[in-house]
């Protein structure tokens, strides 16, 4: 059957398509997304705006009608922290269901790491032994670690590239302080939560999912885009070292022109790369392999799941 999942993050919402059978794997129909911001409509009290609000329900609505277009007999939708946080997250979500009929399912943080981490499980295999997978989003960093198909340790900390730029890199370029500021409580943000981790011990394969890491992982020397999803690719902790001043440096303008940075996102590439950074180095990693699947695939596998 052919599923359709709408993914409203804190940067983008995206309708993904596959055509999807239980046993086998979900291939991509078509794409249709737009870089709504969601984090950046947000009041003094946390709370979408009105012109967030409108604009979620109007590009849903587009969604929806594509959707259709493409033969699509069953769409999900679901959010993340930007709505999940928010003050006024129930009366969205009930806006957009009101002009559009559509549900959205609002996920917790530890529900986007045991999906994010079911992805990764499907896309690895068993032989892949132990996993650690972590996903870098706009609002949140998640973590998990486990052996099977269902982690056994899952963590979510507000951490994502979007929230760090927003809440501590203020200026284009920020300045030194802010870094250094910003740097010190990401990684003091992740220390506290690790005991967790430590216990379970070292896992036998490291994983890294989402954009920020796949254009980290560009920058500094992963294959491009156009290889294809197969193409193994990785980040190596010491080469984002290496590049971080650099990045701290430059303008979004000249962030932009780094391979595989979009202008969309060059704003959040420094915060990604120091919560990148600090994730690799707290949990002693020197390198990770980057999966092309996340959280969307993970939506669809546990939907495939539940029809079988």
């Amino acid at each position: 059957m052919r599923l359709g999942v709408i993914d409203v993050g804190s940067n983008t919402v995206h309708l993904l398509v596959v055509d999807a059978h239980v046993g086998a794997q979900p291939i991509p129909a078509s794409s249709h997304k737009r870089e709504l911001r969601l984090s950046e409509h947000v009041t003094d009290d946390g709370a979408i705006d009105d012109a967030g609000c409108e604009q979620l329900a109007e590009f849903v609505a587009e969604c929806l009608t594509v959707a259709e277009d493409q033969g699509v007999e069953d769409l999900m939708g679901f959010v993340t922290s930007a709505i999940r946080e928010a003050p006024n997250g129930d009366d969205v979500l009930a806006a957009v269901k009101e002009r559009t009929g559509v549900v959205l399912e609002v996920l917790s943080g530890e529900d986007e790491a045991r999906l994010t981490f079911l992805a990764a499980r499907r896309w690895f295999g068993w032989s892949a032994g132990t996993l650690l997978v972590a996903d870098i989003g706009g609002g949140s960093l998640e973590i998990a670690q486990g052996m099977d198909e269902d982690p056994d340790i899952s963590i979510s900390l507000p951490l994502g590239a979007g929230r760090v730029t927003r809440d501590h890199l203020a200026g284009d370029p920020p300045g030194e302080a802010a870094v250094r500021a910003a740097r010190k409580h990401v990684r003091a943000t992740i220390a506290r939560e690790l005991r967790p981790l430590a216990k379970a011990g070292s896992p036998d394969r490291v994983v890294g999912t989402s954009k920020t890491m796949r254009s980290l992982a560009r920058i500094t020397g992963a294959a491009p885009s156009s290889e294809g999803m197969y193409a193994v690719r990785h980040l190596e902790r010491a080469a984002l070292d290496a590049i971080l001043p650099r990045i701290a440096s430059m303008t979004a303008a000249q962030r932009s022109s780094l391979p595989g940075v979009s202008t969309s996102r060059a704003q959040q590439l420094l915060a990604g790369g120091l919560v990148a950074s600090a994730t690799m180095d707290l949990l002693g990693v020197d390198r990770l392999e980057l999966c092309p699947w996340a959280l969307r695939e993970g939506i669809i596998l546990r939907r495939l799941d539940g029809m079988h």
